[in-house]
């Protein structure tokens, strides 16, 4: 579906490109430049997020395959195309991308050194990013997914903290490394089905054997960009010395595209290896719901609490990607959404505290509450949450994967809800330092609460979760279409045999 055959999701996809161009041409003083760069990235953002609502008010939601179609022959021998569109899946992630931008560059009014390099590179990431959850080619999926990694690598290299080059090369190796896997499956789809049209994909009969491997270069791919246990590790460090709109980014947008690589191809593409590996991938969801909890609990920095809370988080979405059941799907695709709103909303919460001179030591902190009364209430909600607390947008997920996961297997479902208990934990002693004990920091007596730059990046957050948590189906309903497609082609693939025969045929 193609609105009059203007190409919507080109423009969006790449307008940000026209401000990395007004960019280069920006000169004079530092200051002045970096004011005005900072303004043009705004401006371009908010245009593209008002396009892309402007997608989503003439996106059929009763529609289960690809609208908005885009395909032009991009290397006619070798049957690869640039094709774009967008489902029920990718439509809210490719929002979620344009909603969040202008977050990130609100947050990135400390930035005056390189400002025109950053912006650029804030640009640049939304357009790699969109192009990926837009991608209907899987090549140009592959280009778009790898080339992710160098605006974000040179956010963290950059503009990060102290420890930010081990951070920024750590981050680059893990993901490139997990990539080549892909790559290796990519070359061999094609090889095998003659084309990377990833609908055409869909219905290439797929041998049982061959299954396992790819199965296995997808986990080792998306399992990193998800950030499941145990390929986890370069996440604190990168979210811990990544600037604030870099974390934003990283945690509420970048983590969710090995969750999307997981429902884009591994569950459809591969429906008996996704099958056969389900009780590996709920032990890998378990571990990161209850471990990574526990070390969460143990942090005393908030920015890495944070962090830690998010890779727990993505364990849920993994655990109900592959119940495979409608409602374990439509609570991880919804938990993705919420997550991104609600993870971004507690990193500026911490930007603010850096912006007022202050770190993040939890034992340095305290007494905000009296101090800061409209940036303790924000908080407060973020965390609430964060905790899935009924009537947030944290809840509707997590009761969704619970219920489906419940439907395949019940201590599945137990030891991931044990997740929300250990998120009140580790949670209630993040807000009770930052915002109810004794302060032990002179510079906290006189601090300063929100300013208007702050609750133009605040209220906006806050409004969704609780938009998300009180009318979640005014968001559901544009997936349900697709996720039920999903789910009956899935079945509808095992149903021969049991997943078990299915693997071991030859």
């Amino acid at each position: 579906m193609n609105v009059a055959g203007f190409p919507i999701l080109s423009v969006i996809t790449y307008l940000p490109l026209l401000g990395v161009a007004y960019l280069a041409l920006l000169r004079g003083d530092e200051v002045a430049v970096a004011r005005q760069a900072r303004h043009a990235a705004l401006a371009i953002s908010l245009l593209t997020l008002a396009l892309g609502v402007d997608l989503w008010t003439k996106f059929d939601p009763t529609q289960a395959g690809y609208q908005f179609v885009e395909s032009v022959a991009w290397f006619p021998g070798l049957n690869i195309k640039y094709s774009l569109g967008v489902d029920g899946i990718s439509l809210f992630l490719v929002l979620l991308t344009l909603a969040l931008t202008p977050i990130a560059i609100l947050a990135s009014a400390s930035i005056t050194k390189r400002a025109r390099s950053f912006f650029a590179a804030l640009l640049l990431l939304e357009t790699m990013t969109t192009g990926m959850f837009a991608a209907t080619d899987f090549l140009l999926f592959y280009v778009f997914f790898e080339a992710v990694l160098l605006p974000m690598y040179l956010i963290i290299g950059v503009w990060g903290g102290e420890k930010r080059i081990y951070a920024a090369v750590k981050f680059f190796l893990f993901t490139l490394a997990g990539s080549l896997f892909m790559l290796l499956a990519l070359v061999w789809l094609w090889h095998d089905a003659g084309t990377t049209d990833i609908v055409t994909l869909l219905h290439t009969a797929i041998p049982a054997q061959a299954q396992i491997w790819i199965f296995a270069a997808f986990l080792a791919s998306f399992g990193v960009k998800a950030a499941v246990w145990p390929l986890h590790t370069w996440l604190p460090d990168a979210y811990g010395e990544a600037p604030i709109p870099g974390t934003i980014m990283l945690a509420a947008v970048l983590s969710k595209m090995g969750a999307y690589g997981f429902l884009r191809f591994a569950v459809p593409m591969l429906p008996s290896a996704s099958a056969a590996a389900a009780p590996l991938m709920f032990a890998l969801g378990v571990v990161a719901v209850i471990y990574i909890s526990l070390v969460a609990l143990a942090q005393t920095d908030m920015k890495r609490l944070i962090a830690y809370s998010s890779v727990a988080h993505m364990g849920v979405i993994i655990i109900g990607i592959f119940t495979f059941t409608v409602e374990g799907i439509e609570g991880a695709l919804f938990q993705m959404l919420s997550h991104g709103v609600v993870i971004a909303g507690l990193f500026v919460c911490a930007g603010v505290i850096l912006s007022r001179g202050e770190g993040l030591a939890l034992s340095r902190l305290g007494g905000l509450a009296a101090r800061m009364p409209a940036y303790a209430a924000l908080l407060m909600l973020f965390t609430l949450a964060n905790m899935g607390l009924p009537g947030t947008s944290g809840f509707i997920g997590e009761i969704l994967v619970i219920v489906g996961a419940m439907k395949v297997n019940f201590w599945v479902s137990v030891l991931g809800a044990a997740g929300m208990v250990l998120g009140c934990a580790y949670m209630l002693v993040m807000v009770r330092a930052v915002l109810f004990d004794k302060f032990s920091h002179p510079g906290l007596a006189h601090i300063a609460d929100l300013k208007l730059g702050e609750y133009a990046m605040l209220l906006p957050l806050a409004a969704l979760v609780l938009w998300l948590g009180v009318y979640p189906t005014s968001f559901t309903h544009m997936f349900d279409a697709s996720v039920a497609s999903l789910v009956q082609a899935h079945t509808a693939a095992l149903s021969p045999h049991s997943a078990l025969a299915m693997v071991t045929q030859k």
